[in-house]
């Protein structure tokens, strides 16, 4: 490795990037698990955030498809402040959907009754739609670990002004981070008409 290599802002942020790709996820499935009501702490559900948080990732979709035309036709500034408030959002989100987690039981897919139980007949009535949203949701959590190292490689490949590497990797990035944010608004969608009021 060169020593123009060893002293770029990516190989300087490579451990902390790692390290905040592997905290992001296992720190969001343990909160995942934790009820602050288990504490005694009583707060009303936050009920109010999904669909909130299912507009974020819209408006991610939207400004990671407005930041790739901006760089296709030459506005580098454009495009930096725009993938930056990209970011900004999934960080929004990210805060938004553990508040919700932290506040709220989870919804069960096709539970048109809102006990929290699933029967065979509420399984019945969404018959193969089950299979389709957890190919959906399974897909959309998986990549959205992925894309965490994703992103922030390509991000400080561009700050450290790595066109070529930056380039290369937003190759890849772009479509699983888009896909991510457009799951994200139909895995709401999905799920919404099961939450409980």
């Amino acid at each position: 490795m060169s020593s123009q290599d060893k002293n770029s802002l990516e190989y300087r942020f490579k451990n902390a990037i790692v390290v905040v790709s592997i905290l992001i996820p296992v720190a969001v499935a343990i909160l995942f698990n934790i009820k602050l009501k288990d504490f005694g702490i009583k707060v009303e559900p936050f009920s109010f955030l999904p669909p909130i948080y299912a507009t974020i990732n819209g408006i991610t979709a939207l400004l990671l498809i407005f930041g790739v035309t901006a760089i296709k036709n030459g506005n580098r500034a454009r495009h930096q402040k725009l993938m930056t408030y990209a970011i900004a959002c999934s960080v929004a989100f990210l805060v938004m959907y553990v508040a919700y987690h932290l506040t709220a039981d989870s919804t069960k897919f096709g539970d048109s009754n809102h006990d929290g139980i699933l029967s065979d007949a509420e399984k019945l009535a969404v018959g193969s739609m089950r299979l389709v949203y957890f190919f959906i949701l399974i897909s959309h959590i998986l990549l959205s670990i992925i894309i965490i190292p994703l992103v922030l490689f390509t991000y400080v490949r561009a700050l450290a002004e790595r066109f070529d590497r930056h380039k290369k990797l937003a190759k890849i990035t772009f479509p699983i981070w888009l896909y991510v944010a457009i799951t994200g608004v139909v895995v709401y969608l999905m799920i919404s008409p099961y939450y409980a009021n």
